[in-house]
């Protein structure tokens, strides 16, 4: 939300160049009093910066002193970098003493002070998630999709619909959105219309199990490069669901890879997910099979093909985020799994950088795949975003442990084998080379896709079969009851829990 309250005292964080540019950018604003600088340690007593006092705090009790002798009723973040820094001192004690957290937007998304206002804004738990975005060689991406012709499939989702606008800074020829939801796509459509009004773009409704409709785009627009982001990603529902896991996700990715070696495309990047390795769920085992019908037409084609495996993705449609932020609004309780729960999260604009890399990479037949950096405990995430909220976690707002869902790990792997990993030209980008597949793999496959669609058919031992490091939730549950479940969390420190 923004922080609206007219001449509000606040304390600019830190008294490098960034903080310095922030206060100059303030500095004759209607909107904000700056009263000065804040850092912590009292190295810094004394001092003066742009002719305001810098203020130090070595602990709460300093914090406390400052804030009511001088009024202040906010402290600015230049970025959200350095909030990072202070999320588990700083802004721990702004929210147990009701004074503002604000971070204000990058100095090349704003000019003049009525634009710098109105982005200024209340931090977000995922500004204190995310990380300093993917450093990208943005030369060698322009030069690789300039003047192409670019299908996007699942293009007004989360992924997709970034993927299209990133891709509509590139200087590219066409961009073809491809997706069934409507709205979303009416959405995705305006939004490009008013950024972007001389890019030529093409959204389509259309569906990629419906094989017809495929190749209407491939037969009209002629596309060179196909990211297919396209795919149902909820863990239960799938669960639930299996016959339209594998018609969505798995058939849905043969139809569009078959059309790309059809029509002479260049690359193809599927999106894949770390729930694709050593999968406990259907979803990720119809990742893992969508990773292995790639990989088949590789083998076969001049097609490159490649996928790129994400973790969990802030501010997605799907993400844990907007669930909590709904619960306490509500008044709570929120509800976490398990309270030993962990996952692995990154942006969108990470997520993206991160296809966008391995389509300028790719040679064909690899699995790209992320540093993501620390775990994020579940349980501590719903904690921080109960503070932000200004309430206090089982106090005001209760959180209730549910128990595992079906299919459902305590933590997610991020690689098949470690020992292939290898490294790119991007220090956070490793490529992991996938074993052979089966010789009998196609043969199973359609196998699979006759059957899909017969409730008669035991889905899950078909996926077994050609997955063989699939194991379902009553074994996974199973082999947690039975063993010392060790995992790493976020300090790094390893934690053995009895998993009761």
């Amino acid at each position: 939300s923004k922080f609206s309250k007219q001449n509000s005292k606040i304390l600019i964080y830190g008294i490098n160049d960034k903080s310095v540019s922030l206060e100059t950018r303030l500095r004759n604003s209607k909107h904000y009093h700056i009263a000065g600088f804040y850092v912590f340690g009292q190295n810094y007593k004394s001092y003066r910066l742009a002719d305001l006092p810098v203020y130090y705090f070595n602990n709460e009790d300093d914090f406390i002193y400052i804030t009511n002798r001088y009024n202040v009723e906010g402290i600015l973040f230049p970025n959200y970098i350095t909030a990072q820094e202070e999320k588990e001192r700083l802004i721990r004690y702004c929210e147990k003493n009701k004074i503002k957290v604000l971070i204000a937007p990058p100095v090349d998304e704003v000019s003049g002070d009525k634009l710098l206002r109105a982005n200024i804004r209340e931090i977000r738990i995922e500004d204190l998630l995310g990380r300093e975005e993917i450093k990208i060689n943005m030369n060698e991406i322009i030069a690789n999709f300039k003047d192409k012709t670019i299908l996007v499939t699942g293009a007004a989702g989360s992924i997709g619909s970034e993927l299209c606008r990133q891709l509509a800074t590139f200087g590219v020829k066409q961009l073809i959105l491809f997706d069934s939801a409507e709205t979303p796509m009416h959405n995705i459509r305006l939004e490009l219309e008013e950024r972007f009004p001389k890019m030529e773009f093409v959204p389509v409704i259309g569906d990629v199990r419906i094989a017809q409709r495929v190749n209407m785009v491939f037969e009209r627009y002629k596309p060179q490069f196909i990211f297919h982001a396209a795919a149902y990603k909820h863990v239960p529902l799938m669960e639930e669901n299996p016959c339209e896991a594998v018609l969505a996700n798995v058939y849905g990715t043969q139809n569009v890879a078959d059309l790309a070696v059809r029509y002479n495309v260049e690359k193809m990047v599927m999106i894949s997910t770390d729930k694709a390795v050593n999968p406990t769920n259907i979803m990720g085992a119809s990742k893992r099979l969508c990773e292995m019908v790639v990989q088949y037409f590789n083998d076969r084609s001049k097609t490159e093909y490649v996928a790129v495996r994400f973790g969990n993705v802030l501010g997605s449609n799907g993400s844990v985020i907007p669930l909590f932020k709904k619960q306490i609004a509500d008044g709570g309780p929120v509800t976490v799994t398990d309270k030993r729960i962990i996952r692995y999260f990154m942006t969108i604009p990470e997520a993206v950088s991160l296809v966008l890399e391995a389509g300028t990479y790719a040679k064909g037949g690899e699995i790209f795949v992320l540093d993501m950096g620390k775990p994020v405990k579940i349980l501590d995430l719903a904690e921080n975003l109960i503070r932000l909220s200004g309430y206090t976690p089982y106090k005001d707002i209760e959180i209730k442990f549910t128990g595992l869902r079906p299919g459902e790990k305590l933590y997610e792997e991020l690689l098949i084998d470690t020992a292939n990993l290898k490294k790119t030209a991007n220090d956070l980008i490793y490529v992991d080379d996938p074993p052979p597949l089966a010789p009998d793999f196609r043969e199973k496959i359609d196998h699979l896709y006759n059957v899909m669609l017969d409730d008669s058919v035991d889905m899950r031992a078909l996926i077994r079969d050609l997955v063989p490091t699939y194991i379902s939730p009553e074994e996974s549950k199973k082999e947690y009851e039975e063993a010392h479940c060790i995992f790493s969390c976020p300090d790094g420190e390893k934690i053995k829990t009895e998993a009761n």
